[in-house]
């Protein structure tokens, strides 16, 4: 019953049109059987972004994800190529590998059950009499694993399109950065607690920077400045283009790639479900959230440098003043999602409108209402 109330509530707004927006309804985001929905008709379907494949450079550098609760294990194979696996036993289930690392093979922890790089077993202890048993008929389930433009994105529907295919639009929109080429400085994974929608949205608008941000920068943000154009079927985005206070916000001198307005404009880019992106023509930073229960998520946190601001003598110290920020950024992120989602549980609680710098969150509750509700989405292409 809660699930079927907050989904009509859901979709009574998003049949709104934009000049009359309104936030979704605080059901979406205090109930559990709603966020169970969500786990199912959307984690478990979507792709999903892990981190940078920098961080899976060499043959056996691994990481692991919990996706819509399955164990997975991403990693690089003897070939050079990017695999994903579950990451459970096939003798008695337990879980193989924890975390990040190398390894040259996979060694489970309870019996030494021992699988190839290319998921195939390799060894099984003491099964010599087992005359049913055969190494052969034993091989980790693949999970789908795709790289785009240096992420690693993971999912579990058999079915779904390609991440290229999804994303192709957002491709030669942001083609100028080359982001491929900027490099992870620093990868975190923390656990807050809000709803995974609070954080995705706050990611999604910045008509809350001068506030919420008004230590670090939100004084520098101007709000006039922003352009927040109507979102695609797979992402939302808007730009903003400005003289940065920090010099890595901006083009590097040596960076030849980039003309024009293209040297000082910042992408806001929100991946669905909820891989988030800030990319500046000097460094980028971006989150993954997964849900682990309507109030708490957790999250993925990466972020570095251009090629050319790598390269600068003043590396070292470009990377430090980012990581300082972002932290700072991240801690005033925090207090006021968590303030969001505690409020949210009020008996006075009430979607109000959405300002115009909010067009992002119009096309994310859209996009909720589709995957779990039945909303029936169009984008101005399919209306002409």
């Amino acid at each position: 019953m809660i699930v079927e109330q907050a989904s009509a509530a859901l979709l009574a707004a998003a049949r709104r049109p934009f000049e009359d927006a309104v936030a979704m309804p605080p059901s979406v985001y205090t109930s559990k059987e709603f966020q169970e929905r969500e786990i199912e008709t959307i984690f478990a379907r979507d792709w999903v972004c892990v981190g940078r494949t920098s961080q899976l450079a060499k043959s056996g550098d691994y990481l692991t994800y919990e996706l819509a609760g399955q164990p997975v294990v991403v990693l690089r194979d003897g070939e050079g190529s990017l695999k994903a696996y579950s990451n459970v036993c096939l003798h008695r289930m337990s879980t193989l590998l924890e975390g990040t690392g190398n390894k040259r093979s996979i060694v489970c922890p309870y019996h030494a059950w021992t699988y190839g790089l290319d998921g195939k077993l390799r060894g099984a202890p003491f099964m010599e009499a087992t005359t049913g048993f055969c190494k052969k008929d034993y091989r980790l389930p693949t999970v789908r694993c795709e790289e785009w433009l240096g992420w690693i994105y993971i999912t579990l529907e058999e079915t779904r399109s390609s991440v290229r295919d999804d994303l192709h639009l957002l491709e030669e929109m942001i083609a100028p950065y080359q982001v491929e080429n900027y490099v992870e400085c620093f990868r975190e994974t923390h656990v807050w607690n809000t709803n995974w929608k609070v954080l995705a949205e706050n990611f999604m608008e910045s008509y809350h920077l001068p506030v919420c941000h008004l230590r670090t920068v939100g004084g520098h943000s101007k709000l006039e400045e922003m352009e927040c154009p109507p979102g695609l079927p797979s992402f939302n985005y808007h730009w903003i283009t400005k003289e940065a206070s920090l010099a890595i916000g901006n083009a590097h001198p040596d960076n030849t790639r980039l003309d024009g307005k293209w040297r000082k404009t910042t992408a806001l880019i929100s991946i669905y479900p909820s891989h988030l992106i800030t990319l500046t023509p000097g460094y980028f930073w971006y989150l993954s959230l997964h849900p682990t229960g309507p109030d708490r998520v957790t999250l993925l946190f990466g972020g570095g440098l251009s090629p050319e601001f790598m390269a600068d003598p003043k590396a070292e110290a470009y990377v430090e003043t980012l990581k300082t920020l972002l932290d700072e950024v991240n801690e005033e992120d925090r207090g006021c999602t968590e303030k969001v989602f505690k409020g949210m549980h009020s008996n006075a609680a009430r979607a109000g409108h959405l300002s115009y710098l909010e067009r992002p969150l119009y096309d994310f509750t859209q996009y909720i209402a589709e995957r779990t509700a039945g909303f029936d989405r169009v984008f101005a292409s399919a209306a002409e």
